[in-house]
């Protein structure tokens, strides 16, 4: 006897609902081992994140459809529908298991992000406390005084005389590099004026710190001798106009020169410095 239509169309209701039980066993069990990679301590691919989500989707949209099905079966193909209790349990697990193991997932992310963040900003405040950052507000000014001090003995000019300061051609052995900042200070008009008139070198650098402060850098690749770089400085307070000027001026020989809190110390020393006095100072 053929079978009633309605009762086939349960049937078929019933077999979609198998299929998608089936397919669930094995991504389920992929959705798993994907979300045991990720892990607080080591980076995760993010194609494997991706696939996560995805797989997560999949999972979710079968169960919804199985959900669907099964109410329909109860309802209006009740007379037909045989419950089968054992596969119903490990549909409900896999819901459970996969919405489990998803929310770990992204808190795991938000872990990890937080990590970054945190990582970056303590890396930013490190980086605020360094010598350069304190010198000059410019972040290019900060990035060339430290890749001048890091790369010394490869930097190169053509024209190593653009101040007036005269650096022997042969080239030492150990300190014959070297870099010298320098700090004037005085009222804004007199800043205003040196600032117009100072003329620096390719790998030299000169910043507006303030309304009544210039500082800068000068980097020597010969040897300089510390005498002839202050009658430099000192020809400009010598002049009517900037003789109210102070001007402090610290050599610099190696990076380790400016380990600790060598910053305050400079600034303390050109605070009590007189108008119209130059000093120098190796650190």
């Amino acid at each position: 006897m053929p079978k009633d239509p309605m009762q086939r169309y349960a049937e078929s209701l019933e077999k979609t609902i198998q299929h998608n039980y089936s397919h669930l066993k094995e991504m389920v069990e992929d959705f798993k081992g994907l979300c045991l990679v990720v892990t607080p301590e080591k980076h995760t691919p993010q194609d494997i994140i991706v696939e996560i989500r995805e797989l997560f989707k999949e999972i979710r949209d079968r169960l919804t459809e199985i959900k669907a099905i099964q109410q329909l079966l109860q309802g209006k193909y009740r007379q037909y529908y045989r419950r089968d209790s054992l596969r119903d349990k490990m549909i409900m697990e896999f819901g459970f298991l996969t919405k489990n193991l998803y929310s770990k997932f992204e808190y795991i992310l938000l872990q990890k992000q937080a990590l970054a963040h945190k990582k970056v900003e303590e890396i930013s405040r490190e980086e605020q406390k360094s010598f350069p950052c304190q010198w000059f507000h410019s972040k290019d000014n900060q990035v060339i005084f430290v890749r001048n001090l890091r790369i010394l003995n490869e930097l190169d000019y053509e024209d190593p005389s653009a101040l007036g300061i005269e650096e022997k051609r042969k080239v030492l052995q150990e300190k014959a590099r070297h870099l010298t900042l320098f700090c004037l200070r005085g009222k804004p008009g007199l800043i205003d004026e040196v600032y117009s008139r100072l003329r620096l070198r390719e790998h030299d650098i000169i910043e507006r710190h303030a309304q009544d402060e210039l500082r800068g850098l000068l980097t020597h690749l010969r040897e300089v001798n510390p005498v002839e770089l202050e009658k430099v400085f000192q020809r400009i307070l010598e002049s009517e106009d900037f003789s109210k000027l102070k001007c402090l001026l610290i050599a610099i020989h190696s990076p380790k020169d400016l380990e600790g809190d060598r910053f305050e110390s400079i600034k303390k020393t050109l605070d009590e410095m007189e108008e119209g006095k130059l000093k120098t100072i190796s650190i």
